[in-house]
């Protein structure tokens, strides 16, 4: 006998898609529809997969995003929140949409808003993306740095 399991939220996935086709066929001349991210599903909202720790002083990030074109990158940070934002080319842009079987390597425009456990000096921030892995070196704020206090035995 065969069990079924009732999953009620799976229909939102298929109404995702057909509200983004929408979208797409209605876009004004030349300004071209952007979702958050280009990958189809929850990942969508997820891109790129990213690694965060911190030691006493930094916080650092590492994001896979392998095929990014390096110039279309761009990091922001704002006090406890870093965006990273960019472009992934697609392999063949002649091949159209419709004619694919399965696609699973997205491409298109991103952008991943990420909270940080801590206030960052974003003018000492350094970035390095090497072999499809962004690297983010993000410097405490003073404030942010825990603080050492000596307990004096009388």
């Amino acid at each position: 006998m065969a069990t079924y399991y009732w999953e009620p939220l799976a229909g939102f996935e298929v109404l995702r898609r057909e509200m983004d086709r929408l979208f797409e066929q209605f876009e004004p001349a030349g300004r071209g529809y952007q979702r958050s991210a280009f990958l189809p599903g929850v990942s969508a909202r997820t891109y790129p997969l990213i690694n965060l720790s911190e030691d006493a002083d930094n916080v650092l990030v590492e994001a896979l995003a392998p095929g990014l074109d390096p110039d279309s990158i761009e990091v922001t940070v704002i006090r406890d929140q870093l965006r990273i934002a960019g472009e992934k080319a697609a392999i063949n842009p002649d091949i159209k949409p419709e004619a694919y079987h399965r696609s699973e390597r997205g491409a298109g425009r991103f952008t991943r808003v990420i909270p940080l456990p801590a206030d960052v000096d974003g003018d000492k921030v350094t970035a390095e993306y090497k072999n499809g892995l962004l690297l983010l070196t993000l410097p405490k704020r003073a404030e942010a740095k825990p603080k050492q206090i000596e307990v004096k035995v009388s």
